[in-house]
């Protein structure tokens, strides 16, 4: 099954991307203990760590079957380990359609440069296959760990939305082929 906007099968030099499984529920159950997952995520704060994964799995299947883009499950190439989720999502945004690079990461592995190396890969992924002429990440005012990882990836402050978010842009004329 090849979806538009996947990056299945790809990887990087730590990294490969895999669809999202329902035996990866478990380990991914470990993201929603952490404070502030929630709110970063726009999920329901009032949900147990449980309920917030099966939300996240049920959005994450709706996105596959219609072809809305997805995260992208990324297994560390060294030790085989679970890090995290990142691609490239279609979201409406005030009413304008976008898509976005999105990423989150086990808190076992922040800090160690994996939401960047797979941000950038969907940035260039994308631009490479004209997806789109720009890109978005979307982040919570207060997720400054995201909103690093998107001014890294060449992403520059647009607007806020919604109150608590800020989205982060590139065009693709401001984007440099690797």
């Amino acid at each position: 099954m090849q979806m538009k906007y996947l990056l299945t099968g790809q990887e990087t030099e730590r990294l490969k991307f895999r669809l999202l499984e329902q035996k990866d529920f478990e380990e991914w159950t470990k993201l929603f203990k952490e404070k502030n997952v929630a709110n970063f995520l726009k999920l329901d704060t009032a949900l147990s760590p449980t309920q917030l994964c099966q939300a996240w799995f049920d959005k994450a299947f709706y996105r596959y079957e219609n072809e809305l883009g997805g995260m992208n499950v990324l297994i560390d190439k060294a030790t085989n380990k679970f890090i995290g989720q990142c691609g490239l999502l279609v979201q409406t945004i005030d009413d304008v359609e976008r898509l976005e690079v999105g990423y989150s990461i086990l808190p076992e592995f922040w800090s160690q440069g994996y939401a960047y190396e797979a941000a950038s890969k969907c940035k260039n992924y994308a631009f490479e296959h004209n997806f789109s002429d720009s890109l978005i990440s979307v982040v919570h005012i207060n997720n400054i760990g995201s909103e690093k990882v998107a001014r890294k990836n060449g992403m520059t402050f647009e607007r806020m939305t919604d109150d608590v978010f800020n989205v982060f842009s590139i065009d693709k004329k401001n984007w440099s082929h690797p």
